[in-house]
């Protein structure tokens, strides 16, 4: 038995006319910024999809019931949320069981969207395998995820806090293309550059749309990574955010963080360190993100 949905009435009629729908992540909502910058962040980047020819899809999952998709109101109520799990595919139909709220993280965002037919997802950066792996043995299941589920995914990367190299390398062998959208240099997350060639470059969203139908028809599962990166008047140079980066794993390890806590307090002790530029620049490859994967869902669309 396949559990039941709810989308909101602009995704339900968008989806039911073959329209093009965007999923957007909600972790960023209710544990990536306080009240009310959240709100008004994902309001933005709602607007942004719509202004781009697509419907934004937010993904949560509210006392039990998987959303695809809220009216403002709900948006509202999520942003000023509290206790709000963070949802990834070990715990998301756990949430739904227990009728519990939880935000959803890449992979949990991309089983919402198979389930409710969405083939494209915006978000800021994936997870993946995290510095010294080899002996905490700590990999996102977004990259497990990227392997299974037919969606598009794009960000500006895997998230610079991460061991990029190894991530990329993961994402190799498990047979996900990485797709660097208008650059010869996978982008990383606040910088434009990581240091690591680009497997597959493409130019524009009917390219990508060609090469994920041709996936498709092939038999090959799984969805494909687009890395976007961000304008270059919003990026922070590798060495000033290396510089940040170490600081922030040098006080995690002092404070014991471990697994799901890590991402968020790494992300919460540079926005200390740079004095709030990170978020502003987290924000600005958000918005990249949402219009170009407006723009790849619009080419699906089209057939």
């Amino acid at each position: 038995m396949t559990h039941s949905y709810r989308p909101s009435p602009a995704v339900a009629a968008a989806l039911a006319e073959g329209r093009p729908v965007v999923a957007l992540e909600s972790t960023i909502i209710t544990h990536g910024m306080p009240w009310p910058d959240n709100l008004a962040m994902a309001r933005g980047v709602e607007a942004l999809v719509r202004e781009n020819g697509a419907e934004p899809a937010t993904i949560v999952v509210m006392d039990g019931e998987i959303r695809v998709g809220l009216e403002d109101a709900d948006l509202e109520r999520l942003a000023q949320a509290r206790d709000v799990l963070k949802l990834s595919r070990a715990d998301l139909a756990y949430a739904v069981s227990a009728g519990r709220t939880g935000s959803t993280t890449v992979a949990a965002t991309m089983i919402g969207a198979h389930l409710a037919g969405i083939r494209v997802f915006a978000t800021g950066g994936i997870g993946g395998v995290h510095r010294e792996a080899e002996t905490s043995f700590d990999i996102s299941a977004d990259l497990d995820e990227l392997a299974r589920t037919p969606v598009i995914v794009v960000s500006a990367g895997a998230k610079a806090i991460l061991d990029l190299k190894k991530t990329f390398e993961v994402l190799e062998t498990k047979g996900v293309p990485v797709v660097g959208y208008g650059c010869d240099e996978l982008p990383a997350f606040w910088s434009r550059d990581s240091g690591i060639a680009t497997p597959i470059r493409l130019d524009d969203a009917y390219a990508i749309a060609s090469f994920q139908k041709t996936r498709l028809s092939l038999g090959i599962e799984g969805g494909m990574l687009i890395a976007n990166p961000l304008p270059a008047e919003h990026e922070i140079d590798s060495g000033t955010i290396g510089g940040w980066i170490d600081q922030a794993l040098a006080d995690a390890s002092r404070a014991g963080i471990l697994g799901k806590a890590t991402t968020p307090y790494l992300l919460k002790r540079i926005f200390e360190l740079s004095d709030g530029r990170s978020l502003a620049s987290n924000i600005e490859l958000v918005r990249s993100n949402a219009r170009l994967a407006a723009a790849i869902a619009t080419a699906l669309a089209k057939g």
